[in-house]
């Protein structure tokens, strides 16, 4: 494939009024659950100040060719203060960076706050009306609270592994943070039904239970009924749906692949009639969903055949005109080039420090209204530092003080 166009070009717009403005974020959290979280606080306006200690937040480690590419993205329009959290007087600075915060976030193995002299209790008495957003592997309370939580685990914990991958293979697990992701997006979703019950009717703080295990059984479905109704554990099918059929990916003649999916009976008889089989519909093997289900291997024999003499440009036109529902099996190249991917900036290439330009991904929710708007770059590990601690009363004595001490550091 030959080299894509440039992205469009975009700035940080620090300008632009969020529906979150006004609300502050104090983020104590590390990788990328509590991250995701506060990301998509701070795309909406929020002012998330984001505590690291004295090396980082780890995703500042997960570099590219030495660029910090994950923190870049998930670090994106927050403050950045460094603390030495060993320090004698790291707890009672935190303690004062929390009266007036609207949500706190942390990430720590359960009980940790508490040691620390941090747990809810004292939250909520530094300020009343506080969110609390506790993420862990696996629950606050609960046999497993105090194992190591990462999302590796949880997803194979959860039985998403198991489903995944071929019948014939090892369980596969995501090759991105699936367990994190989801709960990061669960995790905003929570903080926003809270913040609503401090802000509109009057309520008080309180604290969100944010296992990583939760959300991503919850996005497997109804696992647990189908079970219960046959008596069988879901299998892994590779690309094959066991709900709807046809449904799976194919290889067209350029060594492409493209998707095809036929969830509704009028879509099925039409993806069988343009590719010359409308006949087969009568057939007792593909008459019904059901049975399609259960003659997968035939069906995708006759609609792979079919894909492999026309290539995926090919495939796409012949089946949209069909109005089949089918789209390419992209790779980031593909993608970033693709004309839709284009016309809705869902990659833009913003200014920065390490390459010539970083793509960076928009806003994944668009308000007609309040929209939401990449405000400034991720921070350097303590560029806020100053920042933070006088917009919380600091004096510039204690301030110089702290940094001289080592207690904080700045960029």
């Amino acid at each position: 494939m030959s080299s894509p166009e440039p992205l469009p070009r975009a700035d940080y717009t620090p300008g632009v009024r969020g529906p979150l403005e006004g609300v502050r974020v104090l983020d104590l959290s590390r990788l990328v659950a509590g991250n995701t979280v506060t990301q998509h606080l701070a795309d909406f306006g929020a002012v998330v100040d984001k505590v690291e200690p004295r090396d980082g937040d780890t995703l500042r480690g997960w570099r590219v060719k030495g660029v910090e590419t994950a923190w870049k993205v998930h670090g994106r329009g927050k403050r950045s203060l460094c603390l030495d959290f060993r320090h004698k007087d790291a707890i009672p600075l935190i303690r004062r960076l929390v009266p007036g915060a609207a949500i706190l976030v942390e990430s720590f193995r359960p009980g940790t706050m508490e040691a620390m002299g941090l747990g809810p209790n004292e939250l909520l008495r530094l300020e009343p009306r506080l969110i609390i957003l506790r993420i862990s592997g696996w629950g606050q309370d609960g046999p497993y609270s105090r194992r190591p939580g990462f999302g590796t685990l949880i997803e194979g914990f959860a039985g998403f592994a198991d489903m995944n991958g071929f019948p014939d293979r090892e369980p596969v697990l995501p090759p991105m943070y699936l367990a994190d992701t989801v709960a990061g997006l669960t995790g905003a979703f929570a903080a926003m039904a809270a913040l609503r019950e401090v802000e509109v009717n009057g309520g008080q703080g309180q604290v969100i239970d944010l296992p990583l295990l939760d959300p991503l059984f919850t996005a497997l479905g109804p696992q647990a009924a189908n079970n219960r109704l046959t008596g069988r554990v879901k299998q892994r099918t590779g690309s094959r749906s066991t709900g709807a059929a046809p449904r799976n990916v194919y290889r067209t003649s350029d060594d492409g692949w493209v998707c095809l999916s036929a969830s509704t009976q009028g879509m099925a008889e039409r993806v069988m009639r343009s590719i010359g089989h409308g006949a087969l519909m009568e057939d007792p093997r593909f008459r019904t969903n059901e049975a399609r289900v259960v003659n997968g291997e035939a069906l995708d024999a006759l609609i792979g055949a079919f894909v492999a003499e026309r290539t995926l440009e090919e495939n796409v036109a012949f089946f949209e005109e069909a109005e089949v529902t089918i789209g390419p099996v992209n790779n980031i190249v593909r993608f970033m080039a693709d004309p839709h991917v284009r016309a809705r900036a869902l990659l833009a290439d913003y200014p920065d420090e390490d390459m010539e330009s970083f793509p960076m991904h928009a806003v994944s929710s668009r308000l007609s209204g309040t929209p939401g708007a990449i405000r400034a770059a991720a921070p350097r590990l303590g560029q806020h530092s100053r920042e933070i601690l006088a917009a919380q009363g600091f004096a510039a004595g204690e301030i110089e003080t702290a940094l001289a001490s080592g207690l904080v550091a700045a960029a």
